[in-house]
């Protein structure tokens, strides 16, 4: 309540001085994309902040199109798409630095008769597994690393070209090198800067191995809040790319025969200050706490159950491919690039970094999956499977990630541990969403079956 008070204090000394002059007040879609409304600053301080504010309900059971998708409890035509009310979450108040006089805030979302969350609001469903976790005496501190492919073509201009033949900024493979980095420094160094100005700290910034991809990454930080970085830092990259006449993509596989863009979740639970995933236990040649063990091997066993949360799009299961720097194979192992699950750092830095998400999931469902899958570890005090030292993608015997979304779907649809960490409720929404998403794939004729078939069939 304090840091909300005093970042309502800044506000309004800022709407004062005249050096804010709109509010974005935004919430996360399914897709993890910011939907809202921009406010006259003076009233956002006089009313919004108090008060909230009012969104239609049918934002949470739309395609990627904005077209109202039919089949769902939650919200439809027979209930004839009334409002939710959004809460401002005050201590997620900024400045939104790369816009002019701007400032924004994130929303939780309630019903508008009874002030519940919306259960199956992506933010609430984070915060549910937080409050369980919360139960247990611990936080948790997580950090994503988004990466993202920049091209020298405006987005109206991509859109008219059909997305295809787009100039990558990059035109040879740049990972780790500041020569190319540099070319691309005009771009990198605003985003470092808005990020910065913005309440989002910045650690660094990196060429990765695609043509033109790139990566950013910001400090970690408490779950709730790194999830809330992570939706706001791909607005700014998209924004600020298209005031410059440029275009960024999150596409999890944007290109054939080039690297994915990943979204690796690095993860650590903490209790009384100290990092609970440190310890003496022996995991090969790991030494971690029960905790930490516990952890690790729920968090590996309900990955198939929740999958569709690291990997939404039909696009995102392209990204697996062997030898591709995108994990295949459920398997972890120690600072080993080719493991899911891939343990780094020592002692009080001990963490486990996720690589099987791309860079298209939602945060707030990606990070749910994770607590709901590592609590069920310590809960029924799992073990979690022997250390995999070596080349994963030549170990075949290991389960491995699925092939399609539909895949993936149906696996999420059987699931009874879904159903129960997420509730029947949002494991039934979501189970249409992602199957939503499929069918509009299947339906689709795309420009591969085109010069394939036009002729030669």
């Amino acid at each position: 309540m304090a840091q909300s008070a005093e970042k309502l204090g800044w506000l309004a000394e800022k709407v004062s001085a005249g050096e804010i002059e709109t509010v974005l007040v935004a919430f996360p879609d399914h897709y993890g994309r910011l939907m809202g409304k921009r406010f006259e600053a003076e009233f956002f301080v006089e009313q919004v902040a108090e008060h909230g504010t009012h969104g239609c309900d049918y934002l949470l059971t739309t395609d990627m199109e904005m077209e109202p998708v039919q089949g769902y409890r939650f919200a439809n035509w027979e209930l004839g798409y009334g409002d939710f009310h959004l809460v401002p979450d005050l201590s997620t108040l900024r400045p939104a630095s790369w816009l002019e006089k701007s400032a924004i805030v994130l929303c939780d979302l309630e019903d508008e008769r009874t002030h519940a969350l919306v259960e199956v609001a992506p933010r609430t469903l984070l915060k549910r597994q937080l409050e369980r976790v919360k139960a247990l005496g611990y936080t948790v501190m997580a950090a994503s690393e988004l990466e993202y492919y920049l091209y020298r073509i405006s987005y109206p201009e991509a859109h008219k070209q059909g997305y295809a033949g787009l100039e990558p900024a990059g035109y040879y493979l740049e990972d780790y090198h500041l020569l190319q980095g540099t070319r691309e420094e005009p771009f990198t160094a605003a985003v470092r800067r808005h990020l910065k100005a913005s309440g989002i700290p910045v650690e660094n910034s990196k060429g990765e191995w695609g043509l033109g991809q790139h990566e950013v990454n910001v400090r970690y930080a408490e779950a709730l809040e790194m999830a809330d970085r992570h939706a706001i830092f791909k607005q700014c990259l998209k924004e600020i790319a298209d005031s410059m006449g440029l275009s960024v993509t999150f596409m999890a596989k944007p290109h054939h025969g080039q690297a994915g863009s990943s979204c690796h979740i690095h993860l650590s639970l903490w209790k009384d200050g100290q990092n609970a995933f440190a310890g003496e236990e022996s995991y090969g040649p790991v030494k971690g706490s029960k905790v930490f063990g516990q952890f690790l091997a729920g968090w590996i066993a309900h990955v198939p159950d929740l999958m569709p949360f690291y990997a939404p799009t039909v696009n995102s299961y392209k990204r697996y491919e062997d030898g591709s720097w995108a994990p295949t194979r459920l398997a972890w192992s120690y600072d080993n690039r080719t493991a899911g699950f891939r343990v780094v750092g020592h002692g009080p830095s001990l963490r486990i970094e996720c690589r099987i998400g791309g860079a298209d999931l939602n945060p707030y469902l990606a990070l749910a999956a994770a607590l709901a899958s590592g609590l069920d570890g310590l809960e029924r005090n799992l073990t979690p499977p022997p250390i995999f030292q070596g080349d994963i993608y030549q170990a075949r015997h290991l389960p491995r990630v699925p092939y399609t979304l539909g895949e993936a779907v149906e696996g999420f649809a059987q699931s009874a541990f879904a159903k129960e960490a997420l509730g029947e409720a949002a494991h039934e929404h979501y189970t249409h969403f992602f199957r939503t998403e499929w069918q509009a794939f299947n339906r689709a004729v795309t420009d591969w079956e085109r010069r394939r078939y036009f002729e030669r069939i």
